[in-house]
């Protein structure tokens, strides 16, 4: 007999591992969750927070504690590069160019798609913030200082062997479900995944450190500065970033300094070297900082060539691995939890078959595939903005006459500096990737095609285009409902499939209500007009359907199936979709003769 028995059990208390468990909890499902460590990360790793992830947390109430924790928007609208911090020589003290970052500034627009704003918030205080809340929603449910030995797995379950690393121990779980959040350390080997793309590109290393340089850093939006040095590269001579926790301009308390090195450059491992590195770097040969850790990590752009290997999902830094251009591991690995934890509460719920399942690698994988690809893009961008700036590798010299034209106040400074700014267009695609952050979708998966196409995608990841079309998330505007001003996504997401009807949609919602009832599916409908008030009629635009038209909302807030207009029959309509989305039938699109008619 196993020693616990449990629904889902999770490997890992990373910020992936972490929100399966607050939304497993939120769902009804019971979990366990492991990690081989004794605390949270002690480092900060990731850090910038985008507007879908904090959807989630809104979905979760969770926004709230982030952002009276986190770096507002404010203070992260821009990037820049300089020459140094400090120093009094004619090329000290320099910046080369800066741009808007993540929806700050002139990004305006970012506010109109999203009731949450991006904000700069390290694993080091996310975790910890997202470990109490998962305990407190799920006590008892939380094992630290415990490793999984191993894991086998047969028809009906998973048998896990987990050590206690206190005592020693052993315990053995049985679970239904095992959810893989660990970085691929222990459960993908363990069931033969393969991590497939660029391995190794570079070595970094980050010195996490407190001091106080707020005599020198200028700039009280500006989340981070590129150093870009005659003798090396905007990566190689090092990237500062700030990280509060309490003063967020320039007198944050906390910083993080990341160094590059080649993969057999020994250079990596002397750790004595790193600061007075930094010294010279900034020109702050008095810097006295309070070094809190110092972090060693690899540069790879992977991606899992499964995600599902029988009753075992990998999710997060086990799926997937970027380079830290755009932000977009952390934000993919709780997004990943978001989508698998409804699916494993339908089929564990009895109400879904257990194919449904194989919809979480068909939506999440090829997301995952995009946003490698794109990271690695921005991350080879870096060479083309050094040499924008005139850097020549290996040449200090020329590039310190370089650097001096550029600032020139002549004919020649002005045109290298025009020509920098035309080049930093294309590096703005790592900042302003509005429409990778909110435009993924999903094609195949938990999802009833209606035949439409989807909008035509920027090249450039910048104008995101809102739409209904099933796949995509449900677009927000702002609404009234019982004298409150809210979002449409908050008339989903709260666990329920939601039906949002037109004005004229009573009969949807009637139908909706007895279908799920036979299902027993936790529904809600919802009819524009008579349960909320489209304000702005910003709603009848973004919809996409007319007056008798409806939308079903999943669970995570993606839409899974639409019609523009009424039907004969909508009760058979709707038996098939839920039929297709929760059974895996063969997914035509229910009622599209009448929807083209209207």
């Amino acid at each position: 007999m196993p020693d616990i028995e449990i629904p889902v059990l999770i490997v890992g208390a990373g910020g992936c591992g972490l929100t399966a468990s607050i939304a497993l909890s939120e769902l009804g499902v019971r979990s366990l969750l492991v990690e081989r460590r004794g605390v949270t990360g002690t480092l900060p790793k990731a850090r910038y927070i985008n507007q879908r992830t904090m959807e989630v947390f809104r979905q979760f109430g969770l926004d709230g504690a982030v952002y009276q924790r986190a770096m507002p928007l404010d203070s992260i609208q821009r990037i820049r590069w300089c020459t140094t911090l400090g120093g009094d020589g004619p090329l000290d003290r320099r910046t080369f160019h800066s741009v808007d970052s993540f929806g700050g500034g002139s990004l305006t627009d970012y506010r109109r798609h999203s009731p949450c704003e991006s904000c700069l918030y390290p694993q080091v205080r996310l975790e910890p913030l997202l470990n109490d809340e998962a305990g407190r929603r799920n006590p008892g449910g939380l094992l630290f200082s415990h490793e999984l030995q191993s894991l086998e797995q047969d028809r009906d379950g998973v048998t896990a062997v987990i050590r206690d690393l206190a005592t020693g121990q052993d315990k053995t779980v049985r679970a239904q479900y095992l959810i893989a959040a660990d970085g691929g350390r222990t459960v993908g080997p363990i069931v033969g995944s393969r991590l497939e793309g660029r391995r190794k590109m570079v070595d970094m290393v980050t010195v996490y450190f407190r001091a106080d340089l707020s005599q020198w850093w200028d700039d009280d939006h500006a989340m981070t500065t590129w150093f870009v040095n005659p003798d090396g590269g905007s990566w190689t001579s090092g990237v500062l970033g700030k990280l509060g926790p309490t003063r967020f301009d320039r007198h944050s308390e906390e910083w993080m300094f990341h160094f590059s090195f080649r993969p057999d450059d020994p250079a990596r491992f002397d750790e004595a070297s790193l600061l007075p590195r930094m010294r010279e770097l900034m020109k702050l040969p008095d810097l006295d900082p309070d070094i809190i850790g110092i972090g060693h990590w690899e540069v790879e752009g992977v991606l899992a060539d499964r995600y599902r290997f029988d009753r075992v999902f990998l999710a997060g830094d086990a799926a997937h691995r970027h380079p830290p251009t755009t932000g977009l591991g952390l934000n993919s690995a709780i997004q990943d939890a978001h989508n698998i934890a409804w699916k494993l509460r339908e089929v564990l719920a009895g109400r879904a078959d257990p194919a449904l399942l194989d919809s979480y690698e068909a939506e999440r994988r090829p997301v995952a595939a995009r946003n490698v690809s794109w990271a690695l893009m921005t991350f080879e961008n870096h060479p083309l903005t050094d040499g924008a700036i005139g850097l020549v590798r290996g040449d200090g010299e020329t590039s310190r006459r370089n650097f001096a034209r550029f600032f020139a106040e002549d004919d020649e400074g002005r045109t290298r500096r025009a020509r920098l700014k035309q080049v930093l267009k294309v590096q703005e695609m790592e900042w302003q990737a509005h429409d990778l952050e909110l435009g993924f979708r999903y094609d195949q998966g938990a999802v009833v095609a209606d035949g439409t196409q989807p909008p035509v995608p920027d090249p450039l990841g910048r104008t995101y285009v809102p739409t209904t079309r099933p796949g995509h998330r449900l677009p927000h505007c702002w609404i009234e409902r019982d004298g409150k001003v809210l979002s449409t996504l908050d008339l989903a997401g709260r666990g329920d499939f939601v039906l949002i009807a037109g004005p004229n949609g009573d009969a949807w919602a009637e139908a909706g209500r007895a279908v799920a009832a036979r299902c027993g599916i936790p529904f809600r409908a919802v009819v524009a007009g008579r349960d909320f008030t489209d304000v702005d009629r910003d709603w009848s635009i973004q919809s996409q359907i007319g007056a008798g038209g409806a939308l079903l909302v999943r669970p995570d807030t993606h839409v899974a199936w639409r019609s523009v207009g009424p039907v004969a029959d909508p009760g058979a309509v709707l038996d098939q979709v839920l039929t297709a989305l929760l059974r895996q039938a063969p997914k035509a699109a229910p009622g599209a003769a009448e929807v083209a008619a209207q």
